[in-house]
C-alpha cells in the first residue's frame, strides 16, 4: 500500500523538534557529498570569480557617486539568485528523487517520523546551506575582488525578505520537481537542463534587458527572474533599474511573483509527495 502526507498523530511541539534535529542530520549529510558542494554550494562561487576575472575591463555603468561598477559587483547579485536556485530546488529535487529510488524515503515512510518533520529538515538544510553560501559571497566580492557591499539598512532589509521567501519556494518546489524523474539516477539529467535555462533566461549569466521581448516575458513566468530583480535592487545602483522590465525594480511584483509560486509548489507538493513512488 503507497503511503501519503498521512501520518501518526503527534504534538506540534514533537513534530516541530524531530524536524529540528533533522536539520542537523541533513546538514552533515549535505557537506559529506562532494558533488553537492561543488555543483550547488560552490558553483555560484566560482561563477562569480569567472565572470571578475573575464570581464574585468567590462564597462558595466556607473554607481550613484560616479565610480564604475565592476564586473564582481554586477554578477554578485546573479549568482545569489542562482544559488538560491541551485541550493534549493535543483538539490532538493535532486536529493530526494535518489531517496526515494534507494529506498530511503520508504524506510521512513515506516517510522514515525512525520512528513512535516522531514519537510522541516530538508527545507532547513537549505536555509542554513543558503546563509553559508551567501555569506560566503559576500566576504569573496568584498574582499578579493573590491566590491562596495550597501550601508543603507533598507537595502539588507530587501535582501532578507527577498532571500528568505525565494529560498523557501525554490525549496518547495525542489520537493514538487522530486516527482518528476523515473529514477535516482535519472534526476540528474533531469533536473539540471530546467535549471541550467532558468539560470539563462532569467538575467543571470546574460543580460535580462538584451534578451528578446517575448523570452523576457516567458521568463517572467518563473520565480528566478524575480528573484535575481530583487537581488539587482539590493546590489546594484538605482540607475540600473532603467533596463529592467518597466524601468523599475517592481519589489511588489517580485513578491507576488515568488508567493504565487510558493502556493502552487506546495499544492503540488500535497499532491504528489509520497513515501514510495505510487506505482513502485
Amino acid at each position: 500500500m503507497t503511503a501519503t502526507l498521512t501520518t501518526p498523530p503527534l504534538s506540534g511541539g514533537r513534530t516541530i523538534l524531530l524536524g529540528l534535529s533533522r536539520i542537523r542530520y541533513e546538514v552533515r549529510g549535505y557537506f559529506r557529498q562532494a558533488d553537492s558542494i561543488f555543483f550547488t554550494f560552490l558553483f555560484p562561487l566560482l561563477f562569480l570569480a569567472l565572470f571578475s576575472v573575464i570581464f574585468s575591463k567590462g564597462n558595466f555603468g556607473k554607481d550613484a557617486s560616479g565610480h564604475a561598477v565592476t564586473a564582481a559587483g554586477y554578477y554578485l547579485p546573479a549568482m545569489l539568485a542562482a544559488g538560491l536556485l541551485l541550493s534549493g530546488l535543483q538539490n532538493m529535487a535532486i536529493d530526494i528523487a535518489g531517496e526515494k529510488s534507494d529506498g530511503t524515503l520508504k524506510r521512513l515512510g515506516g517510522s514515525p517520523l512525520p512528513v512535516f518533520s522531514y519537510f522541516i529538515g530538508k527545507i532547513g538544510n537549505v536555509l542554513v546551506t543558503g546563509l553559508a553560501q551567501a555569506a560566503l559571497l559576500f566576504v569573496v566580492a568584498a574582499l578579493a575582488f573590491g566590491v562596495n557591499l550597501p550601508t543603507d539598512p533598507a537595502k539588507w532589509l530587501t535582501f532578507a525578505w527577498v532571500f528568505l521567501l525565494g529560498v523557501t519556494t525554490c525549496a518547495i518546489l525542489g520537493i514538487a520537481l522530486s516527482a518528476l524523474p523515473r529514477t535516482g539516477k535519472s534526476a540528474v539529467a533531469v533536473i539540471i537542463p530546467i535549471t541550467l535555462i532558468l539560470q539563462f533566461i532569467s538575467g543571470v549569466y546574460i543580460q535580462f534587458s538584451v534578451l528578446p521581448a517575448w523570452l523576457q516575458n516567458f521568463a517572467s513566468i518563473f520565480p528566478l527572474k524575480w528573484l535575481a530583480q530583487g537581488m539587482r535592487s539590493v546590489f546594484l545602483p538605482d540607475a540600473f533599474k532603467a533596463v529592467e522590465q518597466g524601468h523599475t525594480w517592481n519589489l511588489t511584483g517580485v513578491l507576488i511573483a515568488t508567493l504565487i509560486w510558493l502556493v502552487v509548489g506546495l499544492i503540488l507538493c500535497r499532491v504528489t509527495f509520497r513515501w514510495i513512488r505510487k506505482d513502485s
